[in-house]
């Protein structure tokens, strides 16, 4: 077993290394901080398992909790993105580890501006552990007996796509949400920021757990890419089919055998649609 999943409960660390293999430089650096209850910053490139690396402590320990039947029937995690579709996305994600790990159910709802009322009420009646929303909804609900109410038992927020919110007046507006959230709570909730692209980093921190201090989660990474220029003929001046369109999709055909996935970048929606027609043929 990888040394960083070794805190973690045996059941999450055996679907972890069954379902994804070693963790991450992003996750087993930024998971001792996270657990420790500290304000921490990841900040790594996309794909790195940055929203999983801060969601998974946070699940290992509410089901902890629940199977010593120890969790409060209250909201525990706050996970706060500026991006209203991202929500749903990360609803599904999420049904990956909960289903995953198993054992007692922990409840998630999303709650932005689409959010019907019914569903809204009903979560007031019945908080979920884990609630999804965006920044401007957590106003709203800081600003109402319900949502006050139902905010009052949150233990950490993780906040999404930093880099969008800092130094705009929308990232502004959020992070006085969190003052009033603390104050609400009676203690400094614990700050998980998660950026894919974000400096300088120091500032990033500051911004995230002023006046106190964040731990910083930026392991280097090098891309490696393989490039190769090919040409669809041997000659340009000899096409065999009097077009160099035929040719070009004859190579995509062949690439779509071998990868998951193809991207062809062309110049406009004509020479897009010319090239689906020859695929397809």
């Amino acid at each position: 077993m990888h040394e960083a999943l070794r805190p973690f409960h045996q059941v999450t660390a055996a679907w972890f290394e069954q379902a994804l293999g070693e963790p991450t430089l992003a996750q087993a650096q930024g998971w001792p901080h996270i657990r420790a209850g500290e304000h921490t910053l990841i900040s790594a490139p996309t794909g790195t398992g940055k929203t999983l690396a801060a969601f998974l402590v946070f699940i290992d320990q509410l089901k902890t909790q629940a199977a010593r039947g120890e969790l409060a029937d209250a909201l525990q995690l706050l996970y706060i993105s500026p991006l209203k579709a991202l929500g749903n996305d990360i609803r599904e994600n999420l049904k990956r580890p909960l289903e995953g790990i198993g054992g007692p159910e922990l409840r998630v709802a999303v709650r932005t501006g689409d959010t019907p009322a019914a569903e809204r009420q009903r979560m007031l009646r019945r908080p979920p552990h884990l609630l999804i929303t965006t920044p401007e909804s957590l106003f709203l609900l800081l600003s109402s007996r319900g949502g006050r109410r139902l905010l009052s038992t949150v233990r950490s927020v993780i906040i999404d796509e930093l880099h969008a919110l800092l130094s705009t007046k929308r990232g502004a507006h959020l992070f006085f949400s969190l003052a009033r959230l603390d104050a609400l709570c009676g203690r400094r909730v614990q700050r998980v920021g998660l950026s894919a692209t974000i400096t300088p980093l120091s500032l990033a921190a500051e911004a995230l757990a002023w006046p106190e201090k964040a731990a910083v989660v930026a392991p280097k990474q090098e891309k490696k890419a393989a490039i190769q220029v090919t040409s669809a003929v041997e000659d340009l001046r000899v096409l065999p089919s009097r077009s160099i369109w035929p040719e070009i999709a004859g190579q995509v055909v062949e690439r779509c055998a071998s990868c998951r996935t193809v991207l062809v970048f062309l110049e406009g929606r004509a020479q897009a649609e010319k090239l689906a027609n020859e695929i397809n043929a």
